[in-house]
């Protein structure tokens, strides 16, 4: 567990977006300052259950330059193990936490002369401060965003009137989200994903075949790829242990089986956190975090998604 540098807040309101959406608004248990953040960032929230610090990351949905309070959007995973499931059901106002500084590993491009947002479902997260970032620097933007329907769709509202010329909703009961938009943007235009797996690779894997430097492509998953292949690997560590990880365990899961303190946090490949320097061997990346330089570098992997590609790989820790 990475308690470092945390942050005391307290949450001040919770809103009702959706039937499964929640927002929840956290103000620094003090009332001073929180810390500056930019379009795109995130928190690490910890919270306490049953004697176990459960870690999870959210992106920043306000405004950036807002220091007054942070505001987080959190849907209800069906399959929760405790995240979503305990903001849902036993968070208050009221209620203390800690949380992370804000980081951002999904920034805007200061390159792009076009900004384009493909949302599917909560993925509409991170582009709420970026679609916010923008406008107050009058560069220009829209916003694609598939939902199930109106009644489904949060931040319905507040798009319609904040964002009306550059917002495009795609009911999927009315009218569905295709790749082939894609065509219709004009040249520097920079094209940013976020949504379930499945959509992030079909729009990126379309951006490329139209012809998308991959400069200009970027996205953020919200849970790990599952395209590795899961198989059994070993890491020989500096310290001269070798640990075995099987099938089912992730190799951050299988360090902390073996009593060696791994730093750890969003467990889904976004934050960086558990990132460790690899000396010898190949790594099969599932993260959204490296650059595909650094991937193919194959010098760093993140212990909680990513995996050896051969049997075995050596790693400093």
């Amino acid at each position: 567990m990475n308690l470092h540098k945390t942050i005391p807040v307290q949450v001040k309101s919770i809103h009702q977006e959706t039937p499964c959406v929640k927002r929840f608004t956290l103000v620094h248990k003090h009332n001073d300052p929180l810390p500056y953040f930019s379009g795109g960032s995130h928190i690490t929230t910890y919270v306490e259950l049953d004697g176990q610090t459960i870690a999870r990351s959210y992106s920043l949905t306000n405004p950036p330059g807002q220091t007054a309070a942070y505001q987080i959007a959190i849907r209800l995973n069906e399959s929760s193990q405790g995240g979503s499931l305990y903001w849902h059901e036993w968070m208050k106002v009221g209620d203390t936490l800690q949380v992370g500084f804000p980081q951002n590993h999904f920034p805007l491009s200061f390159k792009a002369k076009h900004h384009v947002f493909y949302a599917a479902g909560i993925g509409i997260t991170p582009f709420m401060s970026m679609m916010a970032e923008l406008k107050e620097e009058g560069r220009t933007f829209e916003l694609h965003y598939a939902v199930k329907s109106r009644e489904t769709c949060p931040f319905y509202s507040f798009l319609t009137e904040t964002y009306p010329e550059q917002t495009h909703f795609y009911f999927s009961k009315e009218n569905r989200l295709t790749d082939a938009s894609l065509w219709e943007h004009r040249v520097g235009t920079h094209v940013y994903f976020c949504g379930p797996p499945s959509f992030i690779e079909e729009f990126t894997r379309s951006a490329l075949e139209i012809g998308y430097p991959s400069s200009s492509i970027h996205y953020e998953r919200f849970t790990p790829s599952q395209t590795l292949t899961r198989r059994r690997f070993e890491v020989e560590l500096t310290s001269g242990q070798t640990v075995s990880v099987p099938e089912e365990e992730t190799l951050l899961e299988a360090l902390l089986k073996s009593g060696i303190k791994a730093p750890y946090s969003c467990r889904a490949g976004r934050c960086g956190t558990c990132e460790l320097k690899v000396l010898e061997g190949k790594v099969d990346h599932g993260d959204s975090l490296l650059s595909e330089e650094e991937r193919n570098g194959h010098r760093s992997i993140l212990s909680c998604v990513s995996r050896a590609q051969s049997g075995k790989i050596r790693i400093q820790l």
